[in-house]
């Protein structure tokens, strides 16, 4: 399988129920689930919740709903399960993480974001 290579940031599409929205997310090899905003993900009508799981973070241990929605990276589309965590206080609405990765991205540090997306 080809590798897909992708920075630290990211530029993503999240595709919701007749509402898309592209954002900057950020790459996290640490973080075992991708996660968004709670908030953005009313916005775009994303959901159901499909299950709930324990999330241990620098916050400590949280129980987080969980939905599974179609995001689009580096031109691929996939169906991932993502926990929704208030993440108004961070810069990035949306992680990516190794349920992810793992699909056959490689992470270059290096790799700069080319284009800027307004924030919304």
């Amino acid at each position: 399988m080809e590798k897909t290579v992708v920075g630290l940031l990211e530029k993503v599409k999240l595709n919701g129920h007749g509402n898309n929205r592209e954002i900057i997310a950020r790459i996290d090899t640490g973080a075992t689930k991708s996660s968004i905003d709670l908030t953005l993900a009313s916005k775009l009508k994303l959901g159901p919740v499909i299950e709930s799981m324990l999330i241990k973070s620098a916050h400590g241990t949280k129980l987080r709903p969980v939905i599974e929605a179609e995001i689009e990276i580096c031109k691929r589309k996939l169906k991932e399960h993502f926990t929704l965590a208030d993440r108004g206080h961070m810069r990035y609405q949306v992680l990516v993480g190794q349920n992810i990765l793992k699909q056959g991205f490689l992470i270059d540090p290096s790799k700069e974001l080319k284009e800027k997306v307004k924030k919304k």
